[in-house]
């Protein structure tokens, strides 16, 4: 009787993670550079939150090349990356590591893959959901939003500051919407069918 091969589900789930990574890749000009990294470290050297991030842009072009994609998916550091572009711009081997990791985010958004108890996703779909509706964002209806969905107990901490905000003229009530919001919805409906939100 031939004993199951108990890690034959993971190393398939690994090349089909590979695989779609290639295909964002693809899209992206050079994209293929992250074979030349010599892992020399200038991309977390360079980067304004690597101290925050669960794993370095280094270790996420080694781990990449190593067969370990969703370890990646499964990090924080994708969801982090402030697009300073210091990474790309010091490379040496020329690397388009911002790139990389929105091409990385863009694959965990198509597989649903999202870090536990990170709420970076929400907040981002809110904040897109807030544009889409108004054409702008809505700070409070952004922040109930975010917090009924990751810490409704914050809701209610955070209700005086929200009224000093309101109080003081820096956040309204009510939602306006911009005069021409159908031009910012068709930007959002092209970005969407092109892969980018």
């Amino acid at each position: 009787m031939k004993t199951p091969n108990l890690l034959e589900p993971k190393l398939k789930r690994e090349d089909e993670l590979h695989a779609a990574f290639w295909e964002q890749i693809k899209a992206i000009p050079r994209g293929e550079l992250i074979q030349n990294c010599i892992q020399c470290g200038t991309c977390t050297g360079s980067c304004p939150v690597s101290y925050m991030m669960d794993i370095t842009p280094r270790q996420t072009v080694a781990l990449f090349r190593a067969g370990h994609l969703e370890d990646i998916l499964h990090s924080r550091t994708i969801w982090l990356c402030a697009s300073c572009y210091s990474c790309r711009v010091r490379c040496p081997s020329g690397i388009l590591v911002t790139d990389l990791l929105y091409a990385l985010k863009r694959l965990a958004m198509d597989k649903k893959i999202y870090p536990e108890k990170f709420p970076v996703y929400v907040l981002s779909q809110a904040f897109i959901s807030n544009i889409y509706k108004y054409g702008r964002n809505y700070e409070l209806g952004l922040g109930i939003r975010y917090l009924l969905r990751t810490e409704p107990m914050k809701l209610l901490k955070s209700a005086g500051f929200g009224m000093k905000m309101i109080t003081k003229g820096r956040m309204s009530i009510t939602p306006k919407a911009i005069k021409k919001v159908s031009e910012v919805r068709a930007i959002i409906d092209k970005a969407s069918q092109l892969g980018e939100v």
